[in-house]
Order: C-alpha cells, then structure tokens, then sequence
C-alpha cells in the first residue's frame, strides 16, 4: 500500500496536476481578447512587461498593495497560510525526496522544527480565516461547497503531516492519511479554486498590462486599436 501510494499514485496526481494547471494556463491566456478587454496587449511590450512584474511583485509582499493595507488581518493570514502552503510542499525532506526520485529534480530541506513550525502557521491560518468567512456577513453571502473543498483540501495536509511526526504510535496510520490528502490535493486543484496557484500570477499579470498600457500606469502615447 506505501509502495503504491508513494510510487505509481504520486506519479499520477503529479501528473494530473503539472498538465491542468498548464491547460489552465492555456485556456486564460487564450480566452484574453485585447477587443474585450479594450487593452492593446501585443502593441506595447515596453509598458506591459514592467506592469507585469510591478503588479506579482507588490501583491507577493506583505503591504505591498492598498488591499494588503486596507484589510490587514486578512493580509496576515494569507502570508501566514501561503509561507506554509510554498515552503512546506517543496522543501519538506520527505517530498523532496519523492521529487527527486520520480521527478528528478534536487531540492535542499527545510529543518523538521522549521516545518513543524510553518505547518502549525498554516493551520492556525486556515481555521481562522474558515471562522472569517463564517462571521463576516459579506462573505457569507459569497460562501459556496467549493470554497469550504479548498480550505479543506489544505487543511487535510497539513494536519496529517503534523500528526504523523507527533503520533509515533500510529504513525503509518497519519502516514498513508498525509500522502493521501496531499495526492487528493494535486488531483483536485486544476479542477477547483486552488487552480489560483498558477491563475493568481496570470490575472495579476493581465491586471498589471491593463493598468500600465491604459490607466495611467505609464504616458499615454499613439493611436489605440480600441
């Protein structure tokens, strides 16, 4: 059971998840229409590509955009949720060796205390941001099944992988529950919201080519198309 859901499964969740969050990646950049959108995007490289990287990077800081700002303790618990949620999958020993066996790509390791430290971070992250939207009448009335799957999806991970480094005694136990959750995860985020992993940096990159061609992000200049 270990060796399956550790070999052959994990090959194919990982698989799953590196062609649907292409095939995300295809579909957004090929729906974009600069007539739609009234943005020129082909026509003004100059502008859009320092749009882009201004718009990832002060979204990827904390404080970094008036959001951040105007609503702080959602902004914290996004930087406390994401550190984990980054940091946790790709450096925890255990999966980098997994990605270096069937992937073939070598990762250095967090210390274990480290990444105890960051998934307890993003647990205490998830539950309170599961509590804001239960108390915040604004997002109650955006709430839907495939949000609670999503918060759900990366608790499971996080809590099982906890476990089973607390539990020696049914470690195999929290064990297969951890790599199980974690496959569940790759499996279902092309197909859910979690599909943001790579979706975040297209929109914010289209939003920072929008600002910086056409709303005052740069000079205006030319004749547009639209």
């Amino acid at each position: 059971m270990v060796d399956f859901i550790t070999g052959p499964l994990f090959v194919v969740s990982l698989v799953i998840f590196v062609v649907g969050m292409l095939a995300r990646v295809f579909w957004y950049v090929n729906g974009l229409d600069w007539r739609l959108e009234r943005v020129a995007y082909r026509y003004h490289a100059n502008r859009s590509i320092a749009g882009i990287f201004a718009s990832i990077f002060k979204w990827l800081i904390p404080g970094g955009t008036d959001g951040w700002r105007t609503q702080p303790v959602a902004a914290v618990l996004f930087f406390l949720l994401h550190f984990g949620a980054v940091l946790v999958p790709l450096f925890l020993l255990g999966h980098t060796v997994l990605l270096e066996r069937y992937v073939g790509i070598t990762l250095p390791s967090l210390p274990g205390t480290l990444a105890d430290i960051f998934s307890v971070m993003s647990i205490v992250a998830i539950v309170l941001l599961a509590v804001r939207r239960m108390i915040s009448p604004a997002l109650r009335q955006l709430n839907s099944g495939g949000d609670w799957l999503v918060l759900l999806l990366t608790f499971l991970p996080f809590a099982t992988g906890l476990m089973a480094r607390l539990d020696m005694s049914a470690y195999q136990s929290w064990m297969l529950a951890h790599v199980l959750s974690g496959e569940l995860f790759l499996i279902l985020a092309p197909f859910t919201k979690l599909s943001h992993i790579v979706l975040f940096f297209m929109s914010r990159a289209q939003l920072g080519m929008d600002f910086a061609i056409k709303r005052g992000g740069a000079t205006r200049g030319g004749a547009f198309p639209w």
